[in-house]
């Protein structure tokens, strides 16, 4: 798994902790529950982690209200929390990462979606950031 990947799991392992119990961002950017063994091995991991989890929650408004607006049909404090963290770390890194092509985001959101959330929640996540990358282009 490629240090990006990685990181993007990390900030959304981050995310979801910071969902649960509001832990403040230089706790969670610690990434304590990494073993100490493997550190030195993820360090650009965890470089690329704590820029997406920090930016996510800096702009967690501007996201949320992206994320609010594609939910057809659906209360927004109905999505899984292991969904709405791999949206919010997804949604940032498609409104404020230019360097890296949407179609990469959306591409990596659904793959750890299949791999940590539901069966289904691939195509929820994969619409929604869909619907956000368009709307960003109309723009």
């Amino acid at each position: 798994m490629g240090a990006r990947r990685r990181g993007r799991i990390l900030a959304i392992q981050a995310m979801y902790a910071w969902d649960i119990n509001k832990q403040p961002i230089e706790d969670l950017c610690r990434f304590d529950w990494i073993d100490p063994d493997e550190r030195p091995r993820l360090e650009d991991a965890i470089t690329f982690g704590r820029l997406l989890l920090t930016g996510a929650l800096q702009e967690l408004e501007q996201i949320d209200e992206l994320i609010r607006r594609q939910l057809e049909h659906w209360d927004f404090s109905r999505v899984s929390r292991v969904e709405l963290a791999i949206l919010r770390v997804s949604v940032y890194a498609l409104r404020f990462q230019t360097d890296v092509p949407p179609r990469v985001v959306i591409d990596e959101a659904i793959d750890i979606a299949k791999r940590y959330s539901s069966d289904e929640s691939y195509r929820f996540i994969n619409g929604v950031l869909d619907a956000i990358h368009k709307c960003g282009q109309a723009q």
